[in-house]
């Protein structure tokens, strides 16, 4: 006779189960089915994040691989109307083959329904995705519509699997390269934050949640130490350094940084400054020297929109040289993704002040928030520049000839003088003080304090528009 023990005849969990998932995602005890489970595909549900009211839906992996039906696209538009009649945050916890191929043309209008209610909420309610597991075909765009996705070690957003690529393109490729982390996180930009593990995706998106969802409001920063964040930058000018200690330090903590991987010359990220929850855009001199181009233009300024859309308000720091020269940006429509920046931020209506840390040249030096675009406040720390370009460029074209004729080892000393005068006439801080571009000087010791005067002074704004993916 056989005999089996117990523990063998308890069936083990299935971790792609959407009642599971969904209250790992919700705060203990506090989910609430939208519907009686059924066999649609889907679940949708209420609960709180950190104390705050939030509805989510999830794909339920465990019947047809999450293929989406009428009626599980049902449950999904069902809970964004939800949460738009409510206003509170929906998320998404993706794991689907896309639409149900036996329910045909009719899955496919379904589908198109879930993305109409999506679009509906772009920008009037935070929509975020977690992508847990292969998120195909119409699952790809899901996601997509959405202010913010986060992916986990298993997440893989495609179009087309790599069987029809294969088939049309001869392309060899697994899941993993096509529609992977690293593809979407580094690549793509389709992904804003890549996890280690299940349970990391799904708390960074609580994370989300509670910053966009309890934003708080400014607390005086009376009392407080001050800290010379301008301790963190090399001594020498010309050396590059890492912006990102330079955010923590400013913030009450390490922030949310978004898409951390794609188009690093430029860190977005949400974190709390004093208590309220703000949005950072900063060019991070680590790369690229920190230049703008067409990948992190369009980046910065799909993040400002968003902030914007749910009044979050802006820190910008700048330390940027300029746009980044060559053919290559040219053909890369840096014209056309470049101006999406512009518009982004002169269309802001959130209280969004800007600081000058180093420099702040040419073009570029109107993309990060210029006194022109509306910014609300513009500071400078002390010995900043912004000009056209760097003196000591400006004063090679300028004065060439004079440069030309000066003895070999004259020529060196007569360029730094040079520079040193127009750098006082064009680029210098005061100058740009004197002409109203730039507020006030503000020692890097009293850089939070200013900031969050500035920005709790300000009136608050929140922009009427949706969220589209740029």
């Amino acid at each position: 006779m056989t005999t089996v023990s117990p523990a063998a005849t308890l069936a083990e969990p299935d971790p792609r189960d959407p009642e599971d998932r969904l209250a790992r995602f919700f705060d203990p005890g506090t989910m609430q089915p939208l519907a009686a489970r059924d066999t649609s595909g889907a679940m949708a549900a209420r609960g709180q994040v950190n104390g705050s009211p939030a509805i989510a839906y999830c794909t339920d992996a465990t019947i047809m691989g999450g293929a989406m039906g009428v009626d599980g696209c049902r449950h999904i538009v069902d809970a964004i109307d939800v949460a738009l009649r409510e206003h509170v945050p929906v998320i998404g916890i993706w794991h689907s083959g896309g639409a149900r191929l036996a329910e045909g043309v009719t899955a496919l209008h379904a589908v198109g329904e879930v993305f109409a209610g999506m679009i509906r909420a772009s920008g009037r309610v935070p929509q975020i995705s977690v992508v847990l597991g292969p998120a195909a075909g119409g699952a790809a765009y899901g996601p997509a519509l959405t202010d913010l996705v986060v992916m986990g070690p298993l997440g893989r957003v495609f179009v087309t699997g790599p069987d029809v690529v294969r088939s049309v393109t001869g392309e060899q490729v697994d899941m993993e390269a096509l529609g992977g982390p690293d593809t979407h996180g580094r690549r793509s930009g389709v992904v804003h934050v890549v996890t280690a593990t299940e349970q990391d995706a799904l708390d960074t998106a609580r994370t989300a949640v509670d910053l966009l969802a309890a934003q708080g409001s400014f607390a005086s920063t009376d009392g407080e130490a001050e800290t010379d964040l301008a301790a963190l930058l090399p001594e020498a000018k010309q050396r590059a350094y890492d912006v990102k200690p330079m955010i923590t330090g400013l913030l009450d903590g390490p922030p949310l940084e978004l898409q951390s991987r794609y188009a690093p010359n430029v860190i977005t990220a949400l974190g709390r400054l004093a208590g309220r929850t703000v949005g950072v855009v900063a060019n991070n001199p680590l790369r690229l020297g920190g230049c703008l181009d067409s990948p992190s233009a369009e980046k910065a300024a799909r993040f400002v929109r968003m902030c914007d859309a749910f009044g979050v308000p802006l820190v910008v720091l700048v330390d940027v040289p300029g746009y980044l020269p060559g053919v290559g940006q040219e053909w890369d429509g840096v014209v056309r993704r470049g101006a999406k920046l512009l518009h982004a931020f002169a269309e802001a209506v959130v209280p969004r002040v800007t600081l000058v840390t180093r420099k702040s040249y040419g073009g570029a030096y109107i993309a990060m928030n210029a006194r022109s675009l509306g910014a609300t406040a513009v500071y400078a720390w002390p010995g900043a520049e912004v000009a056209v370009m760097g003196a000591k460029a400006a004063v090679g074209i300028l004065h060439r000839k004079k440069l030309a004729a000066a003895q070999p080892g004259e020529r060196e000393a007569l360029h730094a003088q040079l520079a040193e005068e127009h750098e006082k006439i064009a680029g210098g801080v005061g100058r740009a003080r004197e002409i109203g571009v730039v507020d006030d000087v503000v020692e890097p010791s009293q850089t939070r304090k200013r900031l969050v005067a500035a920005l709790a002074a300000a009136p608050a704004g929140r922009g009427a528009h949706g969220n589209i993916p740029l």
